[in-house]
């Protein structure tokens, strides 16, 4: 079967005084019926050229789903008078919701659960399902939570009386995906938040239940550059409303007790400043970048927001990057992270404290804690060897007691396998470190430590972009790969915030190649190792890692033997030159605003699109969704169109388009791991696995 090949329509961009051709610009108009006839005949093709890998689809797919726990509970979190969590069944695709009414952790085995929301009944066969943001509101009788079916980011808000099981007021649509749902101290009053035109969260609402008044305009944001999110303290005395790019954060408050109070502004926008609040006791504080790069906690008076009234809770130390603050009334946990790795450290009588874990490589977070009086802190401890474990921490003390290990459904014996950090030097001298996990027995035997004996198969993934992280957590469904001798690695490269802030800042605008050099220096440390060589090694990323690994394909196509590039990045100047693209004006703050001539000639240097020449390419699986506002579906067909005509190579090139979703792909674990299985059967068939 021969590949299609979109037809060419002449159409030119100038910017600048700069012309660039673009003759798949037809491809952006998903009415166009010739648009979907081309997406379907590269769906047919990826179908076709597929077909020898179905059965090593469908082996890994049986891999991965026997890896599936018969049920999957959350450990409960006491929130009042009831402990909350979610469960899952082997056999259904989506969890259910509940709680039981109990005063302490062991009277819950003789508690009746109650149903808050099963999805698997509200979920209707092949079609696609998200749901989000669940709060029960404080008087326990009523459940807000969002769902969405097409897979955009609109959301239609939900509100469920959980006495009757009946909904209680008409559903509320375009409400944004995440932090955008509060309750006021009452139960009577709902907060949410909704997106405009180009799914930019900005306004923010208030809605009276049982009344027949209109839902009341609190805030807009009308900077296009800035958008909404919505908070409520761990307190719950305050709802904090947080206008933020990626640069800069404007906060105002209200006290959840008065709901019809106007907002009160704290700190106003200046730009580089970052910020966020939490109430403590009399107290607000204040994490912010403010002569601080790395964030530093203020503690001030709740009615003194000066910057005279304002303290340092803690002395700043460049070498320790603060993310969050989590107050309960005996003290506070603070997380972040130290030369790479996360951490958790207690505050109690103005002492600070870090937690200590065994393992040198690992992740932990604080867990779903929701009651402000408690004194036992959860938090959830992983690596890529240890499955996701929750310990209950004294607060008090910091002793330490397992909760719960995550169930790992068949055979782990967890010391057959292997977990490693490596530092490789990038092209202007900066380590970049790399996370592996890997069976003790894939690479031969360790010659010298970081110099294995035999190169193997390796996945290398990385994301690098808008700071956030890529961290060692345990995948049970990675199991198969790993025991067909598939090493897997994580390059922490810049653009990511791993190693503080300014591993982010070193890594966007105008710094942005340094996370594709930072790539291309990890995959040729690799193999000067010796863990692996150009014809064994995978370049995976999706998003902005999808960007990123179809950069490396165009600087360095001779290191990789395959790339996969999920929902791809790939048209970058086009989308940042138009504002009506969902998102594009929040973005101009990470990659640059090409109505900039500096940041639209750095951005031509590596847009994929812009740089398709004539040589030999990897072999290449591409994904897309045709609802997905993140990263439209054109981007990636326009570049696979233009990489047909031109690559000089008889290496695969697909393009599979999933025209039910969006950016997450399909809904449901058993859909998503099936297509996790088909993408991995293309990478390891062209890897010789």
């Amino acid at each position: 079967m021969q590949p299609p090949k979109a037809k060419k329509i002449p159409y030119i961009h100038e910017t600048h005084g700069d012309v660039r051709h673009d003759d798949y610009f037809w491809l952006r108009d998903r009415h166009n019926p010739q648009v979907i006839e081309y997406l379907q005949a590269e769906n047919s093709y990826y179908e076709e050229m597929v077909k020898p890998l179905a059965s090593v689809a469908e082996s890994l797919y049986q891999g991965m789903a026997s890896r599936i726990p018969k049920e999957e509970l959350e450990v409960p979190v006491q929130d009042g008078l009831y402990f909350y969590y979610s469960r899952m069944q082997e056999e259904l695709p989506y969890p259910t919701y509940a709680r039981k009414r109990a005063d302490h952790r062991d009277q819950l085995a003789d508690s009746a659960e109650e149903i808050l929301l099963d999805l698997n009944a509200i979920a209707k066969d092949g079609e696609y399902l998200n749901v989000t943001v669940l709060r029960v509101s404080p008087n326990d009788t009523q459940l807000a939570y969002l769902e969405n079916r097409d897979g955009t980011d609109r959301y239609t808000l939900q509100v469920k009386d959980l006495t009757t099981g009946e909904w209680r007021t008409a559903p509320i649509a375009n409400v944004c995906l995440d932090e955008s749902v509060e309750w006021d101290e009452s139960g009577g009053y709902l907060f949410y938040v909704t997106v405009d035109e180009s799914q930019r969260p900005f306004q923010l609402w208030r809605r009276q239940l049982d009344s027949q008044e209109a839902d009341v305009l609190l805030y807009e944001e009308t900077d296009i550059t800035f958008s909404l999110a919505l908070m409520k303290s761990a307190s719950g005395k305050y709802l904090f409303v947080k206008s933020h790019s990626t640069t800069t954060d404007e906060i105002r408050y209200l006290p959840a007790q008065d709901p019809l109070q106007p907002l009160t502004l704290m700190d106003a926008r200046r730009r580089g400043i970052r910020y966020s609040v939490e109430h403590w006791g009399s107290d607000f504080l204040f994490l912010t970048n403010e002569g601080a790069p790395n964030f530093r906690i203020l503690r001030c008076a709740v009615d003194d927001l000066s910057s005279v009234g304002r303290v340092e809770l803690i002395p700043y130390d460049e070498h320790r990057s603060l993310q969050a603050v989590m107050p309960f009334r005996e003290g506070l946990v603070i997380s972040g992270r130290e030369n790479g790795i996360t951490q958790i450290w207690r505050y109690v009588n103005d002492e600070l404290t870090k937690l200590s874990w065994d393992e040198s490589i690992y992740t932990v977070a604080m867990a779903g804690n929701r009651s402000y009086d408690s004194s036992e802190l959860l938090i959830k401890y992983e690596s890529l060897v240890t499955p996701r474990t929750t310990f209950a921490v004294d607060l008090k003390t910091g002793a330490k007691q397992v909760l719960q290990e995550a169930s790992v459904s068949g055979d782990y014996n967890r010391t057959l396998y292997k977990q490693e950090r490596i530092w490789s030097k990038a092209e202007d001298g900066t380590e970049i470190p790399t996370l592996m996990v890997y069976r003790v027995n894939a690479l031969g035997g360790d010659a010298k430590p970081g110099h294995p004996g035999v190169p193997a198969p390796l996945i290398l993934y990385a994301y690098g972009a808008y700071g956030s992280n890529t961290d060692p957590e345990f995948d049970p469904y990675r199991i198969p790969l790993l025991d067909m001798g598939v090493v897997c690695a994580f390059a922490q490269v810049r653009g990511g915030s791993e190693m503080g802030e300014y591993w982010y800042e070193d890594g966007k605008v105008l710094h942005k190649r340094n996370t594709f050099d930072d790539f291309i220096a990890v995959a040729q440390d690799l193999v000067a190792r010796n863990y692996t060589t150009p014809r064994q090694l995978a370049a995976v990323g999706a998003s902005a890692g999808g960007l990123l690994v179809a950069s490396v394909a165009q600087m360095a196509p001779e290191l990789f033997q395959v790339v996969y590039a999920g929902v791809p990045f790939v048209d970058v100047i086009s989308t940042m030159l138009d504002a009506t693209i969902p998102l594009t004006s929040l973005e101009w703050d990470e990659w640059g605003n090409p109505q900039n001539p500096e940041h639209y000639a750095y951005m031509k240097t590596y847009s994929p699109y812009d740089n398709v020449t004539e040589q030999a390419y990897p072999h290449m699986l591409v994904t897309t969704g045709l609802n997905d506002p993140r990263v439209a579906y054109w981007e990636p067909a326009k570049w696979v169109a233009r990489l047909r005509t031109t690559k000089t190579d008889e290496h695969a090139l697909l393009l599979k388009t999933n025209m039910d979703s969006g950016h997450f792909g399909s809904s449901g674990r058993f859909s998503q791991l099936k297509e996790q299985a088909d993408h991995y059967a293309f990478l390891l068939d062209k890897l010789g696995v």
